[in-house]
């Protein structure tokens, strides 16, 4: 898969904050690159995203200030016709409404897809790539074509753990106890996320666990930080969470964890979560939201519970913290999907097919 094997590609993403699909473009791009594909990133001027590192890729910044912004779209339009890509790949609604391609020799555009979104604004793109069955099932249920529709999973990054002493740096900064268990949760405080049933959980675990203090490590930021830590405090356990905030590169934060638990509700689509937990070999808690029912197995490389039930999610963490075997057993078949099912090379291989064959027809 050197560069002369990819066609040219021109990626857009108007988002001004970061989240999962952002992350992805970030992870994506730089797998690009890494491999000499021919690729251009715009993104939108002072965001987030325009500071994110794409495998060194050189960026372009448009304005992307609103979904009808006829400047905006001229800037698409001049940057399509400067690059003359084959491929034109757009992630979210924003920069997908903007990119309008016409002409007879105009790019393919692949509008990429990691939720149920409203469709109105994706429907003129040529083809649409959803990251899971459930999501391509239902875009064709909702009148997509189904032979433009592809599904191709998100990849997880093989692990790249730091020095014992990092870690160890890590667990003195977050004033965590020697001996104290160490939990994590990862994702956005926003309502599907479902942290305010993960701490209603927590507050259900008792003080002590097999003997050991507790820690809950919460990676991540958004809206519902304030009313999240209002609630710890309500429930009597702030001073057993521990908010790291925002982390562009989480890994370091997995490997200080015993456990992660993903409580996110039913309309998660994917949960990317799952796929980092398996590739830091560490044990998972988590809901049975839509994406974990379609790639997690319960009792084989994941512990599942209901959606929205903070007993049952107590229960779980307690189940797999009194359990080293079944721990064990988890991370080990976590370990080899992420290494087989979900690796890098192999999702590559998967959009190189698709572009290819879309840049012939």
């Amino acid at each position: 898969m050197n560069g002369a094997d990819w066609p040219s590609s021109l990626h857009l993403v108007g988002s001004r904050a970061l989240g999962g699909a952002e992350r992805w473009v970030q992870r994506f791009t730089a797998a690009l690159a890494a491999r000499d594909a021919p690729v251009t990133v715009g993104v939108r001027a002072g965001s987030a995203v325009a500071r994110l590192d794409m495998g060194g890729l050189a960026l372009r910044t448009l304005p992307f200030r609103s979904v009808w912004d006829p400047i905006s779209r001229a800037a698409v339009t001049r940057l399509v016709r400067e690059v003359r890509p084959a491929i034109v790949q757009t992630y979210m609604g924003r920069a997908t409404r903007l990119t309008r391609l016409s002409g007879a020799h105009r790019p393919i555009h692949i509008a990429r897809l990691g939720g149920p979104y409203r469709l109105a604004p994706y429907r003129h793109a040529d083809a649409w790539i959803g990251n899971t069955r459930w999501l391509c099932n239902w875009m064709v249920a909702q009148g997509m074509p189904a032979e433009r529709v592809h599904h191709i999973y998100n990849f997880v990054d093989a692990a790249e753990p730091l020095p014992v002493d990092e870690i160890a740096a890590l667990r003195s900064r977050l004033l965590i106890p020697d001996n104290a268990l160490v939990m994590a949760a990862l994702g956005r405080f926003v309502p599907v996320k479902g942290h305010e049933v993960l701490l209603s959980a927590l507050a259900r675990l008792p003080t002590e666990i097999a003997g050991q203090s507790w820690r809950m490590v919460l990676v991540g930021d958004g809206p519902l930080r304030g009313a999240l830590m209002r609630q710890s405090a309500e429930l009597g356990i702030a001073d057993r969470l521990v908010w790291a905030g925002w982390q562009r590169s989480p890994g370091a934060y997995l490997q200080l964890a015993d456990l992660v638990v993903f409580p996110s509700r039913d309309a998660e689509t994917l949960g990317n979560v799952i796929l980092d937990a398996w590739a830091w070999r560490r044990p998972l808690v988590t809901t049975s939201f839509r994406g974990a029912r379609e790639i997690a197995r319960h009792g084989e490389d994941a512990w599942c519970v209901p959606c929205d039930d903070a007993p049952a999610l107590a229960e779980g963490i307690l189940q797999l913290l009194a359990d080293q075997p079944l721990r064990e057993a988890l991370i080990s078949r976590g370990a080899e999907r992420a290494a087989t099912e979900f690796a890098q090379d192999g999702i590559m291989l998967q959009y190189l097919a698709l572009y290819r064959n879309l840049a012939r027809t």
